[in-house]
């Protein structure tokens, strides 16, 4: 018996030391195709060549689904699987063709408020990770820390989450936005799914106190309603309030968050999916200290605040400018302006880049209808996409 068991061990140190050198394989192919990719980017911005080709990539995965099926394969999740990394190879040419690479000898510091495993370090993560080398990510106590510390020079860009699909704007930085200097370029959709974190592998109903952020307690109300003796309590982060969860040790106390959170916190996940919605996403801008030029083969998007005259038909008046320009909204928010009871600013935007003529023309034109105008600038749309379409095209 004893040697059936040293054989059988054997064996299984055998074919994992080869799964091994398979996956090293992998990443070594994955590397080669991104080399390969960095050619393509190059040869594209020297002859003006289209970014996206909509016919090339679906008839790629047509392909890879019928080579997958004929290796036993599942064409789903091969297709799912290269979907990632066209998503993937698209955003290095987007880099690429924007000046945005990164050198390991010149680091990038990126801002975000929490701590390790917050969703906005997560964000920061899916938007720079395509630069390479050299990108640093900054934790701080809050948003207005992360974007001065953009505004300081400290950091290069701050990731900040403005919307949610569940539980909508973050109205504390649409506000900041007004008030700092500061510029967007770039967005980020970031899928949320919440989980419920304790220190250990404990029953949900003995939960007795939840920390989270405002947004995932509105994100998760469902589920929290049916919690009737746990007492639900805003916490500044959803990490940070992981971090505190690993720290108090209580465990009748649990934190909302991501499941790299508790990862990297040290908690067990006793509840996943626990969202009010299953697509359920977060959209994060980039902010700069200012505007970075986009080329005109990125799909763009522009964001502007104004403040309007105060007369009847002032918004409407400077809604119709964009839609006489031929520009399709994709925001509008209204706050209130400071100091300045029952008046608004407006925050809107719209498809389209600063370069072009239209953009320009409709600018121009909005000014005779606004008291101010502040342009945060332009920058590649992310779009939300469900889980079989994709957001780019290779």
């Amino acid at each position: 018996m004893a040697d059936e068991t040293a054989g059988g061990a054997d064996q299984l140190a055998r074919l994992r030391a080869e799964l091994d050198g398979i996956d090293s394989r992998i990443v070594s192919t994955l590397a080669d195709r991104l080399r390969v990719i960095a050619a393509v980017a190059a040869l594209k911005q020297a002859t003006s060549g289209q970014l996206r080709d909509h016919a090339r990539e679906q008839a790629m995965l047509d392909r890879l689904a019928a080579e997958a099926g004929a290796l036993g394969l599942d064409p789903h999740f091969v297709t799912r699987l290269f979907r990632e990394i066209i998503e993937f190879s698209v955003r290095r040419q987007q880099d690429h063709l924007l000046g945005r690479e990164q050198s390991a000898d010149r680091p990038l510091i990126v801002a975000y408020a929490g701590t390790e495993g917050a969703w906005g370090h997560l964000a920061a993560q899916r938007h720079f990770g395509s630069r390479g080398a050299g990108v640093e990510y900054r934790a701080y106590p809050t948003f207005r820390e992360a974007m001065e510390a953009v505004k300081s020079g400290a950091a290069n860009f701050g990731m900040i989450p403005i919307e949610n699909s569940t539980a909508g704007p973050v109205y504390e930085n649409y506000d900041l936005l007004a008030q700092m200097d500061l510029a967007l370029v770039g967005e980020e959709i970031q899928p949320v799914d919440n989980c419920l974190m304790a220190i250990g592998d404990v029953p949900v109903d003995s939960i007795r106190r939840i920390l989270t952020h405002p947004n995932p307690i509105a994100q998760c109300s469902q589920f929290l309603a049916g919690l009737k003796g746990a007492r639900v309590e805003a916490f500044s982060n959803t990490a940070l309030a992981a971090r505190k969860i690993r720290d108090d040790n209580d465990p009748t106390q649990a934190a909302i968050g991501s499941e790299a959170a508790a990862r990297i916190w040290g908690l067990t996940v006793i509840a996943r999916n626990i969202n009010d919605q299953r697509e359920n996403f977060t959209r994060f801008v980039v902010v700069g200290p200012h505007h970075l030029p986009c080329d005109a083969r990125v799909p763009s998007k522009t964001s502007l605040i104004f403040v309007t005259r105060h007369e009847q038909g002032a918004l409407v008046g400077c809604l119709n400018v964009l839609a006489t320009h031929g520009l399709n909204l994709t925001k509008l928010e209204s706050r209130p302006r400071a100091g300045a009871p029952w008046e608004y600013i407006f925050y809107v935007d719209f498809e389209g880049n600063l370069k072009s003529t239209e953009v320009e023309a409709a600018l121009r034109a909005l000014t005779t209808h606004v008291i101010s105008l502040k342009v945060l600038g332009s920058y590649p749309i992310r779009t939300t996409r469900r889980p079989e379409s994709p957001v780019l095209q290779a």
